[in-house]
């Protein structure tokens, strides 16, 4: 009950191991696309972020502790959240946000379809078989090039 009363938002934090690795790496790609020049001063732009950048990531490795990146909750939520993939599996089931407010409802797959497919009757929306989104993405590249 605790893991469903995190609600329909609720993230599972699971780093990678070598995430400060990956950080490190995407902030030299962002660092090589700035300007060259600081002004008039002998250092550069990079340097100076590079610097700033490394003091960072020092202190990230310093206070990363590998034992405590996948704590024994994560590892329970994991389990909880299989299980509960699985039970829906088995019993041709889902789980959506209600209408109103901010709770979760579990239907069974059937009936949400078939919910679906009222809304769409009862508010005269036209189906189509071809997927437009080709065609718009198109007229959008288009409008673009000309802007």
């Amino acid at each position: 009950m605790s893991l469903l009363q995190k609600g329909h938002k609720y993230n599972l934090h699971n780093e990678s191991k070598n995430w400060i690795q990956n950080l490190a790496l995407g902030t030299e790609t962002t660092i090589s696309h700035l300007p060259l020049t600081y002004r008039h001063l002998p250092l550069t732009y990079r340097d100076v972020y590079r610097k700033l950048a490394a003091e960072h990531i020092s202190t990230l490795q310093k206070n990363n502790n590998p034992l405590h990146t996948h704590t024994h909750s994560t590892h329970q939520e994991t389990r909880l959240i299989k299980s509960i993939k699985t039970k829906l599996k088995e019993n041709k089931a889902m789980i959506t946000c209600a209408d109103k407010g901010n709770s979760l409802v579990i239907l069974p797959t059937e009936k949400y379809d078939s919910k679906i497919a009222d809304f769409i009757r009862m508010n005269d929306f036209q189906t189509t078989t071809k997927d437009p989104t080709k065609f718009f993405q198109s007229q959008i590249r288009r409008v673009r090039n000309y802007s």
